[in-house]
């Protein structure tokens, strides 16, 4: 289970309860927290320690690490290097926080909003247009590709959203927050991919538009 949010999942409290209702005993209950890529390195160690396969978590990571860098190193040295916003969520707007804005970072891009390690922030729609970036990244928490097509509105609606340059050169994301970057799992690799083919997309090709990303038409 998870303790990272108690909106978008049942808390650790409310699974402890119904485990021991089933069961009749007090089985270990591995709850994870991790706020940044570093916490999700250390959550697969505590998952392996747990099921006695420390050995293929080490595996994992250094797995994992190694896409992840050979992706880091080569975006290191392109440019220019776009400008990122990414929106988590719509209305309110909310930044995208914890790991995203490493990702970012990583996979060569400029993060405007949101900070590495801390939680998803607030953000206006004044401070978006006023940094105009040169990318816009919509990945609402929960949310796939088909259900935040369906909240776009609320944001194509707004003032001075025609000006803006990533609109303007049709560099608007619609991603699966669902899948992808909300989920501190194995799959942050994929979402780094994703990053990646959005920020350099003559550089990078992953295979995940039409997947895990889709241009906003």
């Amino acid at each position: 289970t998870q303790i990272e949010c108690e909106v978008c999942a049942v808390s650790k409290k409310d699974v402890e309860e119904a485990v021991y209702q089933w069961t009749g005993g007090r089985p270990e209950i591995v709850s994870l927290e991790p706020n940044a890529l570093a916490d999700f390195w250390e959550d697969v160690r505590k998952v392996a320690r747990a099921l006695h396969v420390v050995d293929r978590g080490e595996k994992l990571i250094t797995d994992l690490k190694k896409r992840m860098s050979d992706i880091q190193k080569k975006a290191a040295s392109l440019s220019p290097k776009p400008t990122v916003a990414c929106i988590e969520w719509i209305d309110p707007l909310l930044a995208s926080g914890n790991w995203t804005p490493e990702l970012v970072e990583m996979a060569g891009g400029i993060n405007l909003f949101g900070v590495a390690g801390k939680h998803s922030p607030m953000m206006t729609w004044e401070e978006v247009v006023k940094k105009d970036p040169d990318v816009i990244f919509v990945n609402p928490c929960g949310f796939d590709i088909t259900r935040t097509l369906q909240e776009m509105p609320i944001l194509v609606n707004k003032p001075g959203w025609k000006k803006l340059k990533a609109v303007k050169n049709r560099r608007v994301i619609v991603a699966d927050g669902n899948r992808f970057f909300s989920r501190p799992g194995p799959r942050l690799v994929e979402s780094l991919e994703i990053f990646a083919e959005v920020c350099h997309p003559k550089i990078f090709s992953f295979g995940h538009e039409g997947k895990g990303w889709n241009l906003l038409d």
